[in-house]
């Protein structure tokens, strides 16, 4: 057996205490649940609980799959940031769906949510940049995301001259920088087992429902 299959056969998840979880408990909605599950994950200890996996498609219907950050998870929806000529910007605009996959496993749970993505208004992506660190504006006008790179020596010389004007122009716009928002159509949240008898919760919209969502567990 080669070291990597090894390794890949030696390796255990959830070797921890899970917490419990009763479906019967859980809100009507499912954004009060996602803050309790994200603020648990961060008093677990969990490493960058606000960085999910994102999925997109573009025109040619082949599927894609980046780490992204959270920015905001409110009424609206899940938000995340990139430019619009970025790679997965480009997909966005070719096919606005997409889907979230938060991983926290101290707790064993994940949290996955598909649905329809808009885009923010401008000031509201400019706020959102500005709210953050020098880095992130250095990142941001950096661009050129997603474009052939000629070498890490480019990257450097125009990294440098971002980080100066970062600091120089703190007020500094990125007219393509983008605040997506995905509006969630179903929300499911996944408790691990140590016995393999998972749950699975899933909200739906439901626009006949009381609360506009259905909830349904579903087999592991």
């Amino acid at each position: 057996m080669s070291d990597f299959h090894h390794a890949l056969r030696s390796l255990r998840v959830w070797d921890t205490d899970l917490p419990a979880f009763d479906p019967a408990t859980a809100p009507e909605e499912p954004l009060a649940l996602f803050h309790a599950w994200f603020l648990a994950a961060v008093a677990a200890g969990q490493t960058e609980p606000h960085t999910p996996s994102l999925a997109t498609a573009g025109a040619d219907g082949r599927p894609d799959v980046r780490t992204v950050m959270l920015h905001d998870a409110d009424d609206r929806g899940w938000h995340f940031a990139s430019h619009a000529t970025s790679a997965k910007g480009r997909q966005l605009a070719d096919r606005p769906e997409a889907a979230l996959g938060f991983y926290w496993p101290v707790q064993g749970r994940q949290v996955r949510v598909r649905g329809p993505v808009t885009t923010a208004s401008h000031a509201e992506a400019y706020a959102d940049l500005h709210a953050r660190t020098t880095g992130a504006l250095a990142a941001a006008l950096t661009g050129r995301q997603s474009e052939v790179l000629d070498s890490p020596a480019a990257l450097a010389e125009a990294s440098e001259a971002a980080w100066a004007r970062a600091e120089a122009e703190p007020d500094a716009d990125a007219p393509t920088w983008t605040l997506y928002v995905v509006e969630p159509a179903e929300v499911e949240f996944f408790q691990g087992d140590a016995r393999r008898r998972h749950l699975r919760l899933r909200y739906r919209r439901d626009p006949g429902a009381a609360t506009g969502w259905a909830r349904e567990l579903l087999w592991p």
